[in-house]
Parts: C-alpha cells; sequence; structure tokens
C-alpha cells in the first residue's frame, strides 16, 4: 500500500521534472492553441488526406486538422447516408476541402465566430443573429455577463464594451443575462427574421441576493449557498485586493466570523490563521490550504536561529501566493465542511481558486501597480529622565573622585544622573584636552532616539495578466513582483511570483486544465524580533544621555570589522551595527501546480483525475560578527529546506433530476505522499569564526562545526464518497464518508473512518410568509474528522550526538515515544440560521457549534529514574464551544447611490475536559515564574502566576494587604504551589466591520478588526521595568509629597494605594527628592534613593503561626528599599495587560475613470486608489505594544508551534500609519 515510503531522491526528482515539464507541455499546447485557433480560418491551406469513409469521420478529421469546432445535426443532416471517397488534399484551401466533402449531399454550411454550422440548404436562408450590450444602471458595460438563449442552451459572454451577438435559426426565442452581483434577468418573445439582426439591450439592476450565491465547498464543487447545512465564509477576490497586502492572510483580517487572523511581527513575518479556537494540544491549529486542488503546507514553524538569541522568523510558505491572482476564497470552518480532506482538515479549510481568462471573450492585458509607505509614530514609553546607572548621582552627592561625575554606560539600569539638569559628566564619546584627560560634557536627553533610528518603510507591488478564452479553452498568465523596504534600516523583502491557469477542451465531453504557480521570496537580511539581535532591542537599550546617531559610525576606529562601537563594548550592541553587520537572509524557491482532465461521459456522470505537486526549497543564511555581545567570536550557519507533496485523486459524481428529487453522487480515492529533508551546517554556541569577517563554513574550527540532517516521509492513502440529496428546492441532505490510512501510525491504528451529515431546510419555500421574508434557512450537521501524527512518533531511535575526541556519540531522545499511537478524533456539531429579509437588504447568519477532539497526542512527565524526561500518551477531550453571527444589508441602493454594510460577532471557549491519570493541567508555556496552563475544567489559555502572600482573614483590618518579609519586600508562594489565574489570552468575543460606500464612479470602504477582552504578557514592559527604563513605572511611583506616618497611611488608605490590584505593585517613594525618594545610604553617603511598599510584616509565635502584623505605611516600623531593587519579578502579573484593541484593518477611496474618456486612449477601464491599512486606533494597554503581536518565538516548538501565544518579548515593531496609491489598468 505504501509503495512511495522508500522512494529515491533521483526518482522523487524524475518525478518533479515529469510534472513540471507535462504542466508546461500542456499550458503551452493550450496557448498555442488558442493563437492558432484564433488565427486559422476557411480560407487557410491544409494538408489532409481521407480514406473511402463515413462522411461524419471525414467531417471530424477535419475539424481536428483545423482546430475549429463544427456545429451540426448529424441526425438532421442524415450524414449516415454520405460516403466520401479516398482522396488527398496537399496545401488546399481548407473551404475547398469542405466544399469537396459535401458535394451532392445538400449540405452547406456558414461560419461563425464559435466555428463552422452546418445545415440543409434549405435552412441557409432561414438564419439570423441576435444582438445587444449588456450595461448597469449607470450605463456602464458589464463585461463577462453570460447571456443564454434558453431554446437552444447556447450562451456566450459580452465582450469588454458590454456587447454579445449569436448566431440562430429563424423563429422566437428567451434570453437570459445573469452576471454575479447583479442577479439574472431575462426578456422573452424576441423574434428573429431571416438575414436580420434583432438587438436586445440589457440594463442589469445590482442584487444583493448574496445568499443565493455559488461558494466553492469540499473537492472544490461548487454549490448554492442556500443548499448547505453548515457555515462557509467566503472573500471575493475584490474584496481581498482592495487594499494591498504583502500576504494573502492579511486580507481575510476581521471579515469572516470565527478566523482570527494575527500577525507575529512586521512584514514579511508568520501569520497565524485559527478557525473556530484552538482544538488540539500537539499542533499548531493552522488550517489546511487548498489552492485551485493542490493542498499547500504552511505552518507556524518558521524560526530558525543561529548565533545565541538569534531568532529569525521567516514567514509562512502561504506568503508565496500573489493576492492579486486569486478570484476568491472559501473557508470550511468545521468538520461537516472538511471532512472530505482527511486528516488536515481538523482545523478548518482555505478554498483559494485562482483567477481564469474564462470571464473574458478576447485577450485582456492588466496593469496594476501599488506603493505604500509605512511611517512610524508611536514608539513604546520608555522615559528619558535619567542616564544609566543604579543611583542618580548629583555634583553635590558624587562618589567619584575629583568631583566630576561619571556615568556607569554599561550598567542595565536606567537611573542614574538626571538629564537636562545642566550637569557635566565623563561620557562615553567625551572629548580629551592636551594632556589626554576626558573632558565632561552636558548630559542632555534624546527623546526622540529610536524615531531617529527607524526609517519610512517603502513597499511596491507590480504586477501584469494576460488573459484570453474562447469555445475551445481559455487561459490566464501573470507575473507579479513584490519589493519591500522595512522600516528597519537594511531590511528587505522580495517576492516574484508566475502563474499559469490553462483549460483545453479538447472534444465537447472532455477537457485538460493546467494550473501552475512559481514563485520566489527572499530577503537580504531578516531581523530578529526577540530579544537578543534584535535591532530595535538595541535601539530601546541606548541611553537616553546618548544621540543615537552618533552610533552610525558602528565600527570602533582603528577596530573596523573587528570591535563594534558601543556606549559599554561587551555589554551594549550598537543598534546600527546590529542592523547592518547581523544579517539573516533566505531564498525560498516554490513551484505548485496540477494536471488535471474531466470527462463528460453521460449527461449525469462526470469523472476528474488529477495529478498535483507542491514542492518548495529554502536556503536560510545567518552572519553574526565578531563582537556581538553574546557571541564575541562571531557566528556562521546554513540551512537548506525542503519540502515535498504529491498528491493524485480522482472523482466520479453522477447527478439526476428526478422529478422534485435532485441527486449528486460522488466516490474518490486520493494518495498523498510526503517527503520533508533539512540539512544544517552552523557554529556552535560559542565556538566563533576563525578570521573575523569570513562567512565561509571553512572558517569554522572542526570541533566548533555544529551539523544535523533531518529526513521525514509520511503517506496518506484514501477513499471517499459524498451524496447530495435535494427535494422540490427546499431541503437538501449532504451525507460524506472518508478513510484514511496513515503511514506515521502503527498498522493496528492506521485506518481511521469518519462521516458527516448535514441538513438544510428552507422554511420560506415552505410555508407562506410574509413579502419581506425572501430567506429563511435552518440548518445542521454533525461530522468527525481524524487527525494522524508527525512522521517517526512510534519508536524511540538513536542520534548523532557529536563527538568525544575520535568517537562519535549516539544519543537518545529524552521523551519515550508511543508505540500503539491513534488518531486524534475530531466530532463536530453545529446549528445554524439564516435570515435575508427585504430582498436581502437585511441578512443575519447566525452558528452555534461544538467540537469534541480525543485521543490527544500530548506528553507527560517520567521520573528520572526512568531514563526518559516524558511519555507521549493518548489521552484528554478538548470540548470547544462558540457562537457566529454574521449581520449585513444594503441600506441605501439607488441608481447613484450604494451602501453596503456587514458585521460580525463571534466568541470561542475551549476547555480541557479529560487527561491521563496522574496529570491535573498541560502547560503550554512558561516563563520561570508564570505560564500558560489549562487545567481538567478549564479553558485553553488560562494564565498562571505566583500567588502574593496577603491577608487572608477577610475580619482583619488589614484584609488583602500584602504581607511582605522582614525587608519589606512582597512574598510569593510559586505557581507549582498555588492555583492563581490571572487571565486567559483569547478574548472574550472578537468583531468586526465592514463598509462600502459607492456614489457612482467613487468608491469609500473601510474594514474595522475589534478584539475584546484577554490578555498578554508583555517581557518587554518586564525588563523595561526591572531595568528602571519605564516611564510607566515612574508614573505609577507613589510621592508621600511630605507626608508622614498617620498622615500617609490615611492618604494611601483613602486611595486605595496599598492592595494589589491587577497589575499595579504599589510603591511609595522613587529615585529622587523630587519623586519623593527616602534617606538611603551608599557608599558612606546618604542618598534620597529609598522606597517602601505598602502592606504589613507579619509577627509569628514559635509553632510560625501568624499572631499579629506590623503596618508598613510611612510609620516609624517601615523598611525602606533601594529604588533599584524592588521591582515584583517573582510576578508575571506585574507586566500582563489587557489585549483588547480596535484596529482600521483597511480604509481605501477609490475613483473609476469615466469609460468613454479612457476608450479614447485604447483602455477599456482604468481605476486608481489611495488607501491605508492595519492602523491601530486603540489599546486597552495604552502601553505602545500591539496586543496582535503577543507571540514570543522559539527556536524549538512549543504545543506543535514555534509561538508562545500570549507573551511577548521586544516583539515592539513601532507603530505605522501606511499610506498607499493604487493603479489598476485594463487593455
Amino acid at each position: 500500500m505504501y509503495k512511495y515510503m522508500n522512494i529515491s531522491d533521483k526518482l522523487f526528482q524524475f518525478m518533479m521534472r515529469t510534472f513540471l515539464i507535462m504542466a508546461s507541455f500542456l499550458t503551452c499546447t493550450q496557448l498555442l492553441w488558442a493563437s492558432y485557433t484564433s488565427a486559422q480560418g476557411m480560407q487557410d491551406k491544409i494538408s489532409i488526406s481521407f480514406n473511402t469513409e463515413r462522411l461524419s469521420d471525414a467531417l471530424l478529421k477535419l475539424s481536428r486538422t483545423l482546430s475549429v469546432q463544427m456545429a451540426y445535426d448529424a441526425t438532421a443532416l442524415k450524414l449516415a447516408d454520405h460516403t466520401v471517397h479516398a482522396k488527398r488534399f496537399t496545401d488546399t484551401e481548407a473551404e475547398k476541402v469542405l466544399h469537396y466533402l459535401l458535394t451532392n449531399t445538400g449540405i452547406t454550411y456558414m461560419e461563425s465566430d464559435a466555428g463552422v454550422v452546418l445545415m440543409t440548404n434549405a435552412t441557409v436562408q432561414q438564419m439570423g443573429q441576435i444582438s445587444g450590450r449588456i450595461t448597469d444602471s449607470n450605463n456602464e458595460p458589464l463585461a463577462g455577463a453570460t447571456v443564454r438563449v434558453v431554446e437552444l442552451g447556447r450562451n456566450v459572454v459580452s465582450n469588454a464594451d458590454g456587447y454579445f451577438s449569436i448566431n440562430v435559426r429563424t423563429g422566437t426565442y428567451t434570453v437570459e443575462v445573469t452576471y454575479l452581483a447583479y442577479g439574472k434577468t431575462s426578456k422573452a418573445g424576441i423574434a428573429v427574421s431571416n438575414n436580420q439582426t434583432t438587438t436586445v439591450d440589457f440594463t442589469l439592476q445590482a442584487s444583493s441576493d448574496e445568499l443565493n450565491e455559488v461558494v466553492v465547498t469540499a473537492l472544490g464543487i461548487k454549490r448554492e449557498e442556500r443548499s448547505l447545512g453548515y457555515a462557509v465564509g467566503k472573500v471575493d477576490g475584490q474584496e481581498l485586493n482592495r487594499v494591498v497586502n504583502e500576504n494573502v492572510l492579511s486580507g481575510i483580517a476581521g471579515k469572516v466570523p470565527g478566523v482570527s487572523i494575527s500577525s507575529t511581527g512586521a512584514t514579511g513575518s508568520s501569520i497565524s490563521m485559527v478557525i473556530r479556537g484552538a482544538t488540539s494540544l500537539s499542533n499548531d491549529n493552522q488550517p489546511l490550504f487548498v489552492v485551485d486542488g493542490v493542498p499547500l503546507a504552511s505552518t507556524l514553524n518558521n524560526i530558525t536561529q543561529i548565533g545565541t538569541d538569534n531568532r529569525v522568523d521567516y514567514g509562512n510558505a502561504i506568503s508565496s501566493l500573489n493576492p492579486d491572482d486569486i478570484e476568491s476564497i472559501s473557508i470550511l470552518k468545521g468538520p461537516s465542511a472538511a471532512a472530505l480532506y482527511g486528516s488536515r482538515a481538523g482545523n478548518g479549510v482555505v478554498l483559494i481558486t485562482t483567477k481564469s481568462g474564462s470571464a473574458v471573450d478576447r485577450m485582456t492585458v492588466s496593469v496594476n501597480s501599488n506603493t505604500v509607505f509605512d511611517m512610524p509614530y508611536k514608539y513604546l514609553d520608555m522615559h528619558h529622565k535619567f542616564a544609566t546607572g543604579v543611583i542618580p548621582f548629583t555634583p553635590d552627592n558624587n562618589p567619584y573622585p575629583g568631583g566630576i561625575l561619571e556615568i556607569d554606560e554599561g550598567s542595565a539600569a536606567g537611573v542614574g544622573p538626571e538629564l537636562d539638569k545642566g550637569y557635566t559628566a565623563i561620557q562615553w564619546n567625551s572629548p580629551r584636552d592636551e594632556n589626554g584627560n576626558l573632558i565632561p560634557t552636558e548630559l542632555v536627553s534624546h527623546p526622540d532616539n529610536v524615531k531617529n533610528f527607524v526609517q519610512t518603510g517603502i513597499t511596491t507591488t507590480n504586477g501584469i495578466s494576460i488573459a484570453n478564452s474562447n469555445d475551445r479553452m481559455d487561459y490566464r498568465i501573470s507575473y507579479a513582483n513584490m519589493s519591500n523596504r522595512g522600516i528597519i534600516p537594511n531590511a528587505d523583502l522580495f517576492r516574484n511570483s508566475i502563474n499559469l491557469n490553462s483549460t483545453l477542451k479538447v472534444h465537447p465531453d472532455f477537457k485538460l486544465s493546467t494550473q501552475l504557480d512559481f514563485s520566489r521570496n527572499n530577503s537580504n537580511n531578516r531581523p530578529a524580533s526577540n530579544r537578543g539581535t534584535n535591532p530595535l532591542q538595541a535601539a530601546y537599550a541606548v541611553s537616553p544621555h546618548i544621540d543615537i546617531r552618533d552610533l552610525r559610525g558602528y565600527w570602533a576606529e582603528g577596530q573596523e570589522g573587528i570591535q563594534q562601537l558601543s556606549q559599554a563594548p561587551g555589554s551594549y550592541n550598537n543598534p546600527y551595527f546590529m542592523a547592518y553587520e547581523v544579517n539573516n537572509s533566505f531564498v525560498r524557491d516554490r513551484v505548485f501546480g496540477n494536471v488535471r482532465a474531466d470527462w463528460q461521459i453521460t449527461p449525469e456522470l462526470n469523472v476528474m483525475a488529477r495529478y498535483a505537486l507542491d514542492l518548495y526549497q529554502e536556503e536560510r543564511e545567518s552572519k553574526v560578527p565578531y563582537s556581538y555581545t553574546d557571541d564575541p567570536r562571531g557566528a556562521y550557519g546554513v540551512i537548506n529546506l525542503r519540502r515535498q507533496e504529491q498528491n493524485i485523486d480522482f472523482l466520479a459524481t453522477y447527478a439526476k433530476q428526478l422529478n422534485r428529487v435532485s441527486l449528486s453522487a460522488s466516490v474518490g480515492g486520493n494518495t498523498r505522499y510526503q517527503r520533508n529533508r533539512d540539512v544544517s551546517n552552523a557554529t556552535k554556541n560559542g565556538s566563533g569564526l576563525t578570521i573575523p569577517g569570513l562567512y565561509t563554513l571553512s572558517n569554522i574550527a572542526p570541533s566548533g562545526l555544529q551539523f544535523g540532517s533531518y529526513l521525514a516521509e509520511k503517506a496518506v492513502n484514501s477513499v471517499y464518497g459524498m451524496v447530495n440529496l435535494g427535494f422540490n428546492d427546499w431541503i437538501y441532505l449532504d451525507l460524506t464518508a472518508r478513510n484514511d490510512w496513515s503511514s506515521t501510525l502503527p498498522e493496528n491504528n492506521r485506518s481511521y473512518f469518519y462521516p458527516s451529515a448535514s441538513l438544510s431546510l428552507l422554511l420560506n419555500d415552505v410555508f407562506r410568509l410574509p413579502t419581506q421574508v425572501n430567506l429563511l434557512k435552518l440548518r445542521g450537521g454533525v461530522a468527525q474528522a481524524g487527525n494522524d501524527a508527525a512522521p517517526y512518533n512510534l519508536l524511540n531511535t538513536l542520534a548523532n550526538a557529536g563527538a568525544w575526541g575520535d568517537i562519535i556519540r549516539l544519543s537518545k531522545s529524552g521523551s519515550l515515544l508511543l508505540p500503539d499511537l491513534k488518531p486524534e478524533i475530531a466530532t463536530s456539531y453545529e446549528g445554524g440560521i439564516d435570515v435575508g429579509l427585504w430582498n436581502n437588504r437585511l441578512r443575519l447568519e447566525a452558528t452555534y457549534y461544538r467540537m469534541d477532539n480525543e485521543n490527544q497526542i500530548i506528553p507527560t512527565k517520567l521520573p528520572g529514574s526512568s531514563g526518559f524526561t516524558s511519555k507521549n500518551i493518548n489521552a484528554g477531550l478538548l470540548t470547544s464551544k462558540g457562537i457566529e453571527i454574521g449581520l449585513g444589508g444594503t441600506p441605501v441602493r439607488t441608481d447613484a447611490w450604494r451602501w453596503d454594510v456587514n458585521l460580525n460577532w463571534s466568541r470561542n471557549r475551549t476547555r480541557i475536559m479529560e487527561l491521563s491519570d496522574g496529570l491535573d493541567f498541560y502547560e503550554l508555556w512558561n516563563e520561570g515564574r508564570g505560564g500558560a496552563r489549562t487545567y481538567v475544567g478549564e479553558e485553553i489559555g488560562d494564565m498562571y502566576d505566583s500567588k502574593l502572600v496577603t491577608v487572608e482573614d477577610p475580619n482583619s483590618p488589614y484584609y488583602g494587604y500584602p504581607i511582605l518579609d522582614e525587608n519589606g519586600s512582597w512574598q510569593a508562594i510559586r505557581i507549582n504551589n498555588t492555583k492563581n489565574k490571572i487571565g486567559n489570552f483569547n478574548p472574550d468575543f472578537v468583531m468586526g466591520v465592514q463598509s462600502t460606500l459607492t456614489y457612482k464612479q467613487f468608491s469609500l470602504g473601510f474594514s474595522l478588526d475589534m478584539r475584546f477582552g484577554g490578555d498578554f504578557m508583555s517581557q518587554t514592559y518586564r525588563y523595561g521595568e526591572s531595568d528602571l527604563k519605564s516611564q510607566r513605572f515612574l508614573d505609577q511611583l507613589i510621592n508621600p509629597n511630605g507626608l508622614t506616618g498617620e498622615a500617609l497611611k490615611n492618604y494611601l488608605i483613602e486611595n486605595d494605594l496599598i492592595v494589589v490590584r491587577g497589575n499595579r505593585f504599589n510603591i511609595v517613594g522613587g529615585p529622587t527628592a523630587e519623586y519623593g525618594g527616602y534617606p538611603f545610604e551608599y557608599g558612606g553617603k546618604v542618598y534620597p534613593y529609598a522606597v517602601f511598599n505598602p502592606g504589613v510584616i507579619a509577627q509569628y509565635n514559635d509553632n510560625g503561626e501568624i499572631i499579629g502584623y506590623t503596618e508598613n505605611l510611612g510609620g516609624a516600623d517601615t523598611k525602606y528599599i533601594p529604588y533599584g531593587d524592588n521591582y515584583p519579578w517573582d510576578f508575571m502579573q506585574a507586566a500582563t495587560f489587557d489585549a483588547s484593541y480596535i484596529k482600521l484593518r483597511e480604509i481605501s477611496l477609490g475613483y473609476d475613470l469615466p469609460t468613454k474618456f479612457v476608450n479614447r486612449l485604447g483602455i477599456s477601464n482604468a481605476n486608481i486608489a489611495v488607501y491605508s491599512r492595519n492602523i491601530i486606533l486603540w489599546t486597552k494597554a495604552k502601553i505602545g505594544v500591539d496586543p496582535e503581536m503577543a507571540f514570543q518565538q522559539e527556536s524549538g516548538a512549543q504545543a506543535g508551534s514555534q509561538f508562545k501565544q500570549g507573551i511577548e518579548r521586544y516583539n515592539v515593531t513601532p507603530w505605522v500609519i501606511p499610506v498607499g496609491f493604487k493603479l489598476g489598468v485594463n487593455f
């Protein structure tokens, strides 16, 4: 069954080349055929020979030779009665050949745009034509509208100017015109006379009957939305590209209920997409992406670390898609919708359909150009009050000899001498006098250091596409280029992509399709966005007494290439040095596509077969220079990644209308093979380079070279089927079933089966409802989806652990694997209602769902005596529940005005209902004193912390007061000894609002994305406040303003400044007398530098029991602590903030240039727009950190992801105001 499992590199490379050659050949053949058929006519010369054969066979041979379709009725023409005698034609006009064939048959022909029509001589004088123009209510042409002659079942498409024509026999006809978002319009009784043209024009009115639209569902099957028993999210290409985004996922944010989009960093960083909340503990909960039938891998495991704390996010592979190539996106949210996609569909499926040439009837060229400027405006709120140092010395209180102030510029603390007071001090760049002595210079603040470091980012995106179609084939080819200059100096990102999409109708009942996408994403430098080599961290670390612009020349004089210029070499990194000398580059080449054949065997039976391939290879290279503080001898490494996946599938579909019953049944199968290979070579931590600045593997000492390789293969075979039943167009039943056989599971558990069922009931078609109600639908479903494991999770193996001298060492994993592993099984239940009122002026969609996910694959701790640290087990039950509501409508719709508005709201909660025996909680991450862990019965995302020791007796006058230790410091009960929940990183609910207002040729649109509730922990502020550099920490100090004793105590009580609430730990005093600092002795001198923590100090008896309290409220017994030693580091709570925010995801103003004007320039249509995106309007935390980016990078996996959600660490890209300009032209 698993014949692919031992496939060799050479064989796979052969298969890859074969696919590319085959797909390219078919595509080129189709393009050439398009050119050929457009030029070939009856006047062209051909060479052809006939045997003595039936006339019908000879006509078919001529049709194929000419590549021209011949339309005729064989019975009416009595072709079976005619025979052609053997004859050879050489370089003869096709017209003469056809005349020969039709001699003495009583048959003649006429040419049309569609090909050649054969008819009897008696019919020649009975032909006419229907022509006309299709426009909207503003008399603007509608290109691509479908025109159908009902009686003949023949279709044509309007051209770019809205015109159409179709040849018919004389008679009376009904003509229907359909156009997306305009509904269907028909005219009956159209009389066509002999040799005459009947003109029929159509003016279409915009329709809001969106609930009857056709959407793409599982396996790419198009269905009327009204017939579906489950919710499908959808975003069309026009809405997706209203504002240009570098990553296609960014265009979905806030537009689909139940879908959460979160960026993890700046442009090019990974983007997380979670549908209906996290449902698995063992994977990253990302959905499956399917582009034109090709499954694409896209995970959050995109981080590489080479060098100490040089963690770099290289972005999702899905970012290789060009958003402008996308026609529509359908989001299948639950197993009910996605059951047919197998084990990867448990987290939902995103179906992406790319544009084709079928929407045009002539060659069309489209050109798009976009430029956006990202202007930083919001930064972290760090103070510029003090220089670096531990104590704010003054000239009058100075411990340094000679009475000259010096700056402790290597200190991590930020409370040295005050700035802008006229003080002078010896500084890092002080000049020397003629005797070589350093000259003190004035201490001046530089509050705009980070602003002066960053730059305006610029992103340009240019694209061109060519499309064409006729009755035999269609094609579209596009090229796009994206170039980004980041707001961090020397950061960039580039993407080049080519997309080919073509279909060839080989026979009226048989067609071949090809889709290919080639892309290259690359960057010369991807800065780290964590602590370590992050240039922004280095910029914020620059002491405010230093002008950051003085660090631009980042090499120390005379030590170029060896030692960076820094305020404190070895302690601080120069931000320009980090930006220009730490280089993390990558090149990712990706090609994916498919070759597909569709055969309409009978009017009821269709068979599809497809071969799809997705492969990409990526090289990541990191260069860390000499004198980086954490790697003084530098670092270097190269990692090569290769991902390959092939899918072969087929689907046979039988569809039949039986009176009032509609039936569609399909059976299919799929075989999937995946192969991942990684090879890495890099310096070991601390080993460094032999020669500075030479970044080659040969410049690493053999003992300092760390190498590794990884190979993983996986195969899954599947069969599936589905049945769609409809009765009287008002009730629909869908049934599906799938069975997978996965190579990553043990043989006895390898096969797993999962079904689904859903029902849609249209009450508006069952009952006579008020005319205002045009849709009332109830829907519901139940489904299962399986989820297998990653490769090689069954048996432990030995791995290379490096050499000990000349001896190669082997090691085993610390985790004991599970040989009888079972697949995860998710069972979902969904119910909902859809309502359309007043011709869908008002629409409502509401869904309630529940999902039970069992057999989670999770690690559990083992005692050290076992030889392992943990063991994988199948255990646990996760239950997710949620509500999704979509409300939309068109409040205004006139000839000139149209206003569309949509609102979506969703809430999801996931709980761990069961774990294995002895396992009370599951930990997603920890950060030393606290972390994200979920106890049985509690919610995923809960955040727990050490507990502050407080007075717990409600009858005590000190109830809730902190109980301090004997030195006056806070006391903590560690997280493992308490259950102190402080929040949850998931929002209470999320909302999105989209609005588009159109007036004639102008359109104004915006999209809001809102998150309310939830929490995140900011290690940026934890370090910033513990290092005494945060303005927030200064602002929260309580200045006693001269109050002492009872007066101060009463002040603290009256203003509720004793009990710790939220993230505010009360501190009285400050670093200077101005802040109310208390006297403190240091080095024999007394400084106004002390503070105290309001609370009580417990008194104990010999048995350790509390017998009383001593007040620590500013009285005589108060314990004072140096300001610099008093951050509540033991408590994650001190740096935990509300994650609520409101973002203006998109705003745009567009204008369609007048058609008559652009037509005179040879242009079909053109539009211009100005836009902005991702503007943060409000955050409840108000700390300058984007809560959406509360993801901390890790080089290893954290519960299936390389990101810890709900915690950020110097992921502090400044907020920007983007301003973009867009031009689109169609020829």
